[in-house]
């Protein structure tokens, strides 16, 4: 038996390579030698830091007995859900047809063609029995296996027939998803902060009973309306001083067993971290609450210290399990204190660096540290931002998925990978003031983008509508440049339109969002437009299902009100500055480390900082105009007056006048309603 795992990029699929399973890594050869064979496939999908996608590799996958009736019966396939997110979407969605209350591992049985006929999560080694009387209880992992075996043997039409209802079933629900609707007016998103608020857990904080999770999606929602801002602040304190978080290392947890956030599963993944990281610091811009502050340099040093590779990317995750005192168990590490820590072994990381992930990271870091100004995490969203720059962006403008220790992955970019890449490109040069980086971001948005020629002839294609009853289907304006995955479009498995957020926004409401805040820096109308349509298939679905839709509720609210855009703009460096590269003291050699162009105690400056605009925007003189050069039209006509740091306060393109006074910056809000000029335009 040949092993196939090895070599891969996964460590999770690294980790089943000595199983006496006869994997195959994803790709088109398994399902061939399962049509040569005429047996069905085992799709068997999970991520390194799972805890029960181990318990089952120890408990099952690594049985000889069991893995001999496998390889005889069944061709069998690992894929890593975190290297290939949408061929786990795929089947997530065929799976619902069969369970509920989906997870991983995730094991999908399926024909040579792909299609899902069974499917299941965590299968035990010996059967459980059902409590009470009521029936029920969990088959044994070789009676699935016989089980399906049979099915396949003996009621093989019936099988196939079925397996190919849901493949139906999936591209029609697909259809449906493809069908257009306004966004959400002011009441719509009133309804679905109070639909929230219903879900508190009054006792605990937090989002209804158990397991629960910290659902960083809907609190920025919340956060971002003035109805739902006590209910998010009141949940991030909440969460902030509960065992959901690491006191000893500042980062949060995947999710909490009990309702009361112990127990927690002790994962600990870059998303969540990233996204909690943003809401943190824009809490303490709104509040200037110190709780707020010390959460968020605690997710930072955290993402700093632990998740940051020495290469400059950051690792997905942290696993859960640990060998303490010579056993290995789960969070035994975490319950130790800063001194019984150093006399042991970390839990593994999953070194695995994912696009759009760190894209999340990236951002967070460079808000935070203008935020706060604290150089060091601007200079480390810096690091993996030219890592990605560096090893995750081809010569053709196209993204890789994956790497391990530079070594590119072999799976396809999805929309994510461009959308959270190009926002946290855009955030850092908004932080940075260096250009390079918003060419890329805009390089990336501009690649999704779909040209009209190319928008007919998608999975549902573009129709009128009939009557004033029946909603137009239309393809949505962004896809992943390299397409989708191969296996999966050969076997007609492409899911047009996944809006699926879950615990971080969907590639579709990430893309939306990076080609919004393009549309702040540039003026052009197209990337509003873009934003604005691309959300029309959940526009329907998103108010009603606040929990599971919280990243497109608050773009949605975004794109519906004005964002305020805020610039300021200080003089260059004089060359004897120690601020400047070529002056001297100067504690980082590249220009524009993330050190204040001007003095730390310049007021307006501070005071800038403390704005939680929908855009700020901090550079030079020189640097605006490199930003104005390159069609960034925010930044036309924008100077240092008098030698002055100044500040430029805005509303969709319609601007106060200059003020470098903070005295004055407080009253230089633009209310809603004022100017009518048209987006684009710059009024003083």
């Amino acid at each position: 038996m040949s092993n196939r795992l090895a070599d891969a990029i996964s460590p999770y699929l690294r980790s089943h390579a000595e199983n006496p399973v006869d994997w195959h890594s994803w790709g088109p050869e398994a399902f061939a030698e399962a049509g040569a064979r005429d047996v069905p496939v085992l799709v068997s999908i999970g991520y390194s830091t799972c805890h029960w996608c181990h318990v089952m590799a120890r408990e099952s996958f690594s049985d000889p007995v069991l893995a001999a009736y496998l390889n005889a019966h069944f061709v069998s396939i690992k894929v890593d859900r975190e290297e290939h997110p949408d061929v786990d979407a795929s089947y997530l969605a065929a799976a619902s047809a069969f369970v509920e209350g989906l997870g991983w591992p995730l094991n999908v049985f399926v024909t040579p063609e792909g299609q899902a006929f069974h499917a299941g999560t965590y299968f035990p080694p010996l059967p459980i029995a059902a409590q009470g009387s009521g029936g029920g209880g969990h088959p044994s992992f070789r009676m699935v296996l016989e089980a399906v075996t049979d099915a396949w043997t003996t009621r093989r039409a019936a099988v196939t027939a079925g397996a190919a209802q849901v493949a139906g079933a999936l591209t029609e629900s697909s259809e449906q998803l493809a069908r257009t609707n306004p966004l959400p007016d002011s009441a719509a998103l009133a309804a679905a902060v109070a639909e929230l608020a219903a879900y508190e857990d009054d006792l605990f904080g937090g989002f209804g009973g158990a397991p629960k999770f910290p659902v960083a999606p809907a609190l920025g929602f919340l956060l971002d309306q003035p109805t739902g801002r006590a209910l998010a602040l009141r949940t991030l304190k909440r969460m902030g001083a509960s065992p959901l978080r690491d006191p000893v290392e500042g980062g949060f947890f995947r999710y909490a067993v009990n309702r009361d956030w112990s127990d927690p599963h002790y994962e600990r993944m870059l998303y969540d971290n990233a996204q909690l990281l943003e809401l943190y610091t824009r809490a303490f811009t709104l509040t200037s609450e110190p709780w707020a502050r010390l959460v968020a340099e605690g997710i930072a040093g955290f993402l700093l210290a632990v998740l940051q590779l020495p290469d400059g990317g950051f690792a997905s995750a942290q696993d859960s399990e640990s060998t303490v005192a010579g056993q290995r168990v789960e969070g035994g590490y975490y319950a130790l204190d800063v001194e019984a820590r150093r006399s042991e072994a970390p839990p593994a990381l999953d070194d695995k660096v994912l696009t759009g992930w760190n894209g999340l990271a990236i951002g967070a870091l460079a808000r935070v540290g203008f935020a706060f100004d604290v150089p060091p995490y601007t200079n480390a969203a810096r690091r993996a931002a030219d890592y990605l720059l560096e090893k995750h962006l081809r010569a053709d403008g196209t993204l890789v998925r994956a790497s391990v220790s530079g070594r590119p992955s072999a799976a396809q970019a999805t929309l994510e990978d461009y959308g959270m890449c190009a926002r946290g490109l855009l955030e850092l040069a908004a932080a940075t003031g260096e250009v390079r980086y918003a060419l890329v971001g805009r390089d990336l948005i501009d690649g999704t983008l779909r040209a009209p020629s190319d928008t007919a002839g998608g999975v549902a294609g573009e129709r009128e509508a009939t009557d004033a009853n029946t909603l137009a289907v239309a393809t949505p304006p962004f896809h992943a440049p390299n397409g989708p995955d191969p296996v999966l479009r050969g076997q007609g498995l492409v899911v047009s339109v996944d809006p699926s957020e879950g615990a971080y926004p969907s590639g579709l409401t990430a893309t939306a969002d990076a080609s919004r805040l393009l549309y702040l820096l540039t003026a052009d109308t197209r990337y509003r437009d873009a934003a604005v349509t691309a959300l029309g298939p959940v526009a329907g679905l998103a108010p009603a299902r606040p929990l599971a839709f919280g990243a497109s509720l608050r773009l949605m609210a975004t794109l519906t009100g004005a964002a305020e855009q805020l610039v300021i703009v200080s003089p260059d460096p004089r060359p004897d500055d120690p601020d400047h590269p070529d002056g001297p003291d100067r504690r980082d050699p590249r220009p524009d480390s993330g050190r204040s162009v001007a003095p730390a105690t310049d007021s307006l400056l501070a005071a800038v900082r403390r704005r939680p605009a929908g855009l700020v925007a901090s550079v030079t003189d020189g640097q605006a105009r490199a930003f104005a050069s390159a069609g960034f039209d925010l930044f036309a006509g924008r100077s240092a007056i008098g030698g002055r740091p100044t500040a430029y306060v805005c509303r969709d393109f319609t601007c106060r006048l200059p003020v470098t006074d903070p005295a004055d910056l407080a009253a230089a809000a633009v209310p809603a309603a004022a100017g009518t000029a048209p987006a684009g335009t710059v009024t003083e």
